[in-house]
């Protein structure tokens, strides 16, 4: 992908001194080459940003030629909108306050450059404004009444800032134009650029260290240059052309914040931020299975009002699940009606409601990988020793945390498990998906939809080898292709 820096006057960035061209903003808007130039990053870096200047220009036309632009003028109109600025207020709050408790005075400016502060102390409030609005240099003014509260949200200019500031505002637009992937010889024929979000201390990684070198191995090979970048880069993803998470995923987490800002960008992605929504809620997974009648197995939504009643419809053993629970993390099974009601209590004291399921025993669950729309992988999830899931994270043996698996060519999956699995993925839209289902009496019932479902060595690849990886890489071209 092309990369430009749009700045007003080019000598006052020749700090930079970095691998992107920087161009004036009239010649970005004057001259006709920039016009023609398909598959181009635009950074726009103008002193004022203000309705009809050069800088709102910049985006407008940006976007108007089909260029990726940062920031957009969605963002230009965001910064002046006093309704954001009290969304942002509000939604954040907590964050404000417990970053402002200790400054003495009413009045209190925070300095932004590319998502930085100048004291360390400020880098997750000043990293949640530049991810809002991605704007290089902007001013927070906030005010003290009762609570701190944001008064204003400016952008500024290079020549706005102080002179004591200066250095490090200079290392932080290095630091940010000047990625990994510019310190060593970039492929020549490397078209795009991926990034595989990984959480370095994630307690059930998606896919292992064999997988991964998997993914960057075939992607080098489909064109990519690829980076495995962590949680707390998120404000690099907007130098990316493509995105592929590996790591666990949660609305409250880093993967939902880069999925979305990815959607925002338009840059490709697997996944998509509205199948994480969708797939991380056990409510609205229980809501739309019935909806559309796939079979699953009997389920109820439990709030403060009705543990009795939904007991007396499901019966013991039943299953509890936590609607953000994942990877068998918050599901619980009740034996007793002590244990049952134990159990409600404490789930409902962290949601309103909480899934009640009736309690399916079997030996294994299928697993079928669906990859918008179509199934590329199948298998066999056998519980963990000893234990009625495919993970027993209290096992004190780690090597019987979870089961064993066998791995199958699709068209030997039975019919009636493989209809099963797409009829419910239907249900998520395109993306990367895992569908478990449990087979009971010869019936399939889904159990669980995975927005984020493992590709790891040795394991989901067994049968198709190298193809699992491929698939997914393919799709992430066809996005590209397809913008």
């Amino acid at each position: 992908m092309n990369k430009f820096i749009v700045v007003d006057t080019p000598k006052n960035w020749a700090f930079l001194d970095g691998n992107i061209p920087v161009i004036s903003s009239q010649d970005y808007i004057a001259n006709p080459e920039y016009s023609k130039v398909k598959n181009v990053r635009i950074f726009n870096l103008c002193r004022n940003y203000s309705y009809q200047s050069k800088g709102y220009y910049v985006s407008l036309l940006a976007e108007a030629r089909g260029h990726l632009a940062i920031p957009t003028t969605k963002n230009l109109v965001d910064l002046k909108s006093p309704k954001i600025v009290k969304i942002i207020s509000e939604e954040f709050d907590e964050l404000i306050q417990q970053n402002l408790k200790n400054i003495k005075s009413r009045e209190f400016d925070l300095s932004v450059y590319f998502g930085q502060n100048v004291a360390s102390k400020y880098k997750e409030l000043s990293a949640m404004f530049f991810r809002h609005f991605q704007i290089p240099f902007i001013k927070v003014k906030f005010v003290y009444k009762h609570s701190w509260k944001i008064q204003s949200i400016k952008s500024i200019s290079i020549l706005d800032i102080s002179e004591e500031h200066k250095p490090l505002a200079y290392q932080f637009a290095r630091d940010f134009f000047s990625k990994k992937r510019y310190d060593t010889v970039r492929p020549s024929k490397a078209i795009y650029d991926l990034a595989i979000l990984v959480q370095p201390n994630d307690p059930a990684p998606p896919s292992n260290p064999k997988a991964l070198k998997k993914f960057v191995e075939i992607a080098e090979k489909n064109n990519f240059y690829v980076e495995i970048i962590g949680p707390k880069e998120l404000s690099r993803l907007s130098s990316f052309d493509a995105l592929l998470i590996r790591q666990s995923t949660e609305v409250n987490n880093e993967a939902y914040a880069f999925a979305r800002k990815a959607q925002q960008e338009n840059i490709a992605i697997v996944d998509y931020p509205d199948a994480i929504l969708k797939c991380c809620n056990k409510v609205f997974m229980a809501e739309a299975l019935e909806n559309a009648n796939i079979p699953a197995p009997k389920t109820r939504i439990v709030n403060h009002d009705n543990a009795k009643e939904i007991l007396e419809d499901l019966k013991l053993p039943c299953i509890l699940k936590a609607p953000d629970s994942t990877f068998s993390f918050g599901v619980k099974k009740a034996k007793t009606e002590e244990e049952y009601y134990t159990l409600v209590k404490s789930m409902l004291q962290e949601s309103e409601l909480i899934i009640a399921q009736e309690f399916c025993p079997s030996d294994f669950d299928w697993r079928i990988g669906i990859l918008d729309g179509q199934p590329f992988y199948a298998c066999k999830y056998y519980m963990a020793k000893g234990h009625w899931q495919i993970y027993n994270w209290n096992a004190k043996n780690k090597d019987d945390q979870d089961g064993n698996a066998d791995v199958m060519a699709i068209e030997d999956v039975p019919k009636k498990i493989m209809e099963t699995a797409l009829n419910a993925g239907k249900i998520m839209g395109p993306g990367l998906l895992g569908i478990d289902i449990k087979e009971v009496n010869g019936k399939p019932l889904v159990i669980e939809i995975n927005d984020n479902p493992n590709i790891d060595f040795g394991v989901e690849d067994r049968y198709y080898g190298d193809l699992v990886y491929s698939k997914i890489i393919e799709a992430l071209l066809k996005r590209l292709e397809d913008k």
